[in-house]
């Protein structure tokens, strides 16, 4: 008998798949995994939800190739074997849990933000972190030159507006409260925490951010 081809692995639009997924609609829990194209240059993503992964790779990673690395939506999406073939020799960022949470808005309608500018944040660890695997960043802090709390905002997984926080100041309550607010009301946000960091994963979960997955960065130099 002829050998039979498989069929082309599916595209989706991670974008919607994840506002979807904010909502509560989850992909198919089939064991199965999809392909999106890369929302910006230079970085490739697996993100896996349960029992379904999303491969964000380029078009010169075949679907033949993703499935010979053994590639599936039951964790095979972040076996690091697979992340190190695609990555190749750059750099794989931090295997985070995916969390959501929405916009409040405020800051549109005209009330202030408590939030200002802090460009002489840039330089910091948090803030350097976020342009390395995000676009479009910004940096807030609050209006005391002398704080270096700070949160960003960009475009992130997917394009989506994602955060990063520092804080240790006690200030996370109203940094996180200022950033939602100058996100328009009930759009979608995300944020990666590392599950190890579980004093943030809980900060997240008391203020409302919901877990939908994980999601694995790289710098693809194939």
């Amino acid at each position: 008998m002829p050998a039979v081809t498989p069929p082309p692995i599916a595209r989706v639009d991670l974008r919607q798949v994840l506002r979807e997924a904010a909502g509560g609609t989850f992909p198919a829990a089939d064991g199965g995994f999809s392909r999106a194209t890369p929302w910006g240059d230079g970085v490739e993503a697996a993100v896996a939800f349960t029992g379904h992964a999303v491969l964000v790779v380029g078009e010169d990673v075949s679907d033949e190739h993703l499935r010979s690395l053994g590639v599936h939506g039951l964790g095979g999406a972040h076996d690091p074997r697979a992340t190190v073939d695609l990555a190749g020799q750059g750099e794989i960022g931090i295997l985070d849990a995916l969390l959501v949470g929405r916009g409040t808005g405020g800051a549109g309608t005209g009330a202030q933000s408590i939030l200002v500018d802090r460009p002489d944040l840039a330089q910091s660890h948090r803030a350097q972190h976020a342009a390395q695997w995000r676009h479009d960043i910004r940096v807030y802090g609050l209006a005391d030159p002398a704080r270096t709390a700070l949160v960003t905002l960009g475009r992130g997984i997917a394009g989506l507006p994602e955060l990063g926080l520092q804080a240790d100041d006690g200030s996370a309550d109203e940094l996180l409260a200022g950033l939602l607010s100058l996100v328009p009301a009930g759009d979608v946000v995300l944020a990666s925490v590392s599950p190890g960091n579980a004093r943030s994963l809980r900060f997240f979960l008391r203020r409302g951010f919901v877990p939908v997955g994980s999601v694995q960065l790289w710098h693809p130099a194939r």
